[in-house]
């Protein structure tokens, strides 16, 4: 009896082993995790978004609801809710000091200096909407590379983390002249640098934490070569590693010049299939989109999509698009909502929505992808 209970305990040992290895050479594009959009962003200031919501009954095109939300700091999104995809927006500020004034608050009957010294300092600054939606867990683009750089050397062998880069230029004031507001600095191909120049800070320049598009590109002659090649680096090779891709107002900047293809670079951009620089496409929209993100994604590229947007999901309890993503394969799926809203307890207005992949790793296998441990779960 012993020996009937060893064999077969060793043919389970077997087949557990053969399902833990049928994921072996897997690689990173082949890889589907949940991200955070704004991850950076807070709650905005309570007087002022009363304010706001006052000139949006008035005129509910506004939207002003759609601000409504916050995240936690990063190390908890990535230690308790397996996030693998952070969205940082950063404003040109080359002289420092553009953004130290909050005029909005002027809306609450509140002094508009913020009283933050960092503000001060020349640097890329990170926040929502300039006056009117600026809290935020790290002033600086370098308070977060920071937090960045220190929870990933603590966790090496950590998924790839993607860190979805927008370089923002709008404001209230572009929109108005009735009174002062914030005037933002345009993008140029000296910020471009410095964004570049922010990153090398951080990291060290040519650092092993930072995938580069030169890295990624190897010996194909373009990066969009290399994606529909099947050219992408094996998963367990990305782990600790950090890969930027930019999208917004200085994307186009950043690509001329000597720069073409992404050359010397250290973020990837956001582009078109076909085009010279294409690893990475953005299509937002999970339900219209979702024939083309299936379509790109089995051409070779790496997709980002969204589960949610403008809080209407978690106000309604709506997970169509948050389905319609995860069917569709793309690779980094952000949301909002990584947990419920946490006023889901005590007002109606708000439902539990929150979303988080069907299986109990931190990442899993893209499920359109013809592996045979497609929709299996990913570790770490």
């Amino acid at each position: 009896m012993y020996k009937i209970v060893c064999f077969f305990f060793c043919l389970l040992s077997v087949g557990l082993a053969a399902q833990n290895n049928i994921c072996d050479g897997l690689k990173m594009n082949q890889l589907q995790v949940v991200g955070s959009h704004n991850s950076y962003k807070k709650l905005p200031d309570k007087g002022v978004f009363r304010s706001l919501k006052f000139f949006n009954w008035i005129k509910p095109s506004l939207g002003v609801g759609g601000i409504d939300y916050g995240h936690l700091p990063l190390e908890q999104q990535f230690d308790s809710f397996a996030v693998r995809s952070i969205e940082l927006d950063i404003y040109n500020d080359p002289k420092g000091g553009n953004f130290y004034k909050r005029y909005g608050n002027r809306l609450a009957w509140k002094s508009a200096k913020s009283r933050e010294d960092k503000l001060k300092q020349p640097g890329m600054k990170m926040l929502h909407i300039p006056d009117i939606d600026y809290n935020t867990n790290y002033l600086t683009f370098k308070d977060a590379l920071v937090s960045l750089r220190n929870w990933s050397l603590a966790h090496p062998t950590h998924l790839p983390i993607f860190v979805l880069i927008e370089t923002k230029g709008e404001s209230v004031g572009d929109h108005t002249k009735a009174a002062k507001f914030t005037q933002t600095v345009p993008w140029d191909a000296a910020a471009c640098d410095s964004i570049d120049a922010e990153i090398d800070d951080v990291f060290g320049k040519n650092a092993q934490q930072v995938l580069t598009p030169d890295e990624l590109r190897g010996s194909y002659a373009t990066l969009d070569e290399m994606a529909v090649n099947g050219g992408w680096p094996l998963l367990d090779s990305t782990r600790g590693r950090i890969i930027f891709i930019m999208e917004g107002g200085a994307a186009d900047l950043y690509i001329q010049g000597q720069h073409a293809g992404l050359k010397g670079r250290n973020m990837f951009v956001y582009s078109q299939p076909g085009q010279p620089e294409c690893a990475f496409v953005i299509l937002n929209d999970s339900e219209r989109s979702s024939t083309k993100i299936t379509e790109a994604v089995l051409k070779g590229y790496m997709v980002r999509t969204r589960a949610d947007s403008g809080t209407q999901e978690a106000r309604t309890n709506n997970y169509t698009p948050w389905k319609a993503a995860l069917n569709s394969g793309a690779q980094i799926i952000s949301t909002d909502y990584y947990r419920p809203d946490p006023r889901h307890t005590t007002s109606k207005k708000w439902s539990d929505y929150h979303v988080k992949l069907p299986v109990t790793g931190i990442g899993r296998v893209s499920p359109v992808l013809d592996l045979p441990c497609k929709g299996n779960a990913v570790g770490e």
